[in-house]
């Protein structure tokens, strides 16, 4: 499988755009955390080393590192959510002419089905921080950026919620109803929490440029 992360931005997005089932919605909602969190680097870094701006210096360059950790991070699932989804299909076509095929070929669909729903939790859970960081920059970093700020919580939330609708579309494949029990919970809570910090940096931004 090709490593998504070493090709161009033209070369992703032709292979995006293709028939190939990878990379999909999940490598897309990961690379727009990414993005979003390289946005929040670049307020905090256009932030740091102004003299008007000193008082809050240790906090952004706390933020341009958390920042650049959680692009790596993200852009590193961007790969992972590839990978999982081929060894899912490899279960599919697994041999089933005997019961016990049909037993184990059964098991390994349900074990790759909650890595295919983990991953994409994984890719939310780390927007969701990204969109918090971004919502802290917008707080206290350089107003002349606040919109760059906007714009990295904006794909931040863009990546929480296409990475939840992930995961539910991988639930359904799930019998473990205990299981998933828990992770809808979970992303019922990611939800509500991204839906919250979207609401105030937008609501802060706004008020900056009004």
């Amino acid at each position: 499988m090709n490593d998504f992360m070493k090709l161009n931005c033209d070369e992703f997005l032709e292979r995006l755009a293709s028939k190939e089932p990878v990379p999909g919605g999940g490598g897309a909602a990961a690379l727009g955390g990414a993005i979003g969190a390289a946005l929040t680097s670049m307020v905090a870094n256009l932030t740091v080393g102004k003299e008007k701006f000193l008082s809050v210096e240790g906090e952004m360059i706390r933020l341009a590192a958390a920042s650049k950790y959680l692009r790596k991070e993200l852009l590193q699932l961007v790969q992972e959510d590839a990978s999982v989804f081929e060894a899912f299909m490899k279960c599919y076509k697994m041999p089933k002419a005997t019961d016990l095929e049909k037993e184990l070929r059964q098991i390994k669909i349900q074990e790759a089905a909650k890595m295919a729903a983990e991953i994409p939790l994984k890719i939310g859970e780390k927007a969701l921080a990204v969109l918090l960081l971004a919502a802290e920059a917008a707080e206290l970093g350089n107003p002349a950026v606040i919109t760059d700020a906007a714009v990295a919580a904006l794909m931040a939330r863009a990546a929480v919620r296409s990475a939840v609708y992930n995961v539910k579309i991988n639930l359904n494949l799930i019998n473990d109803q205990d299981y998933c029990s828990v992770l809808v919970e979970r992303i019922a809570a990611l939800e509500q929490e991204a839906l919250s910090a979207e609401k105030n940096i937008l609501e802060h931004t706004d008020k900056v440029l009004s």
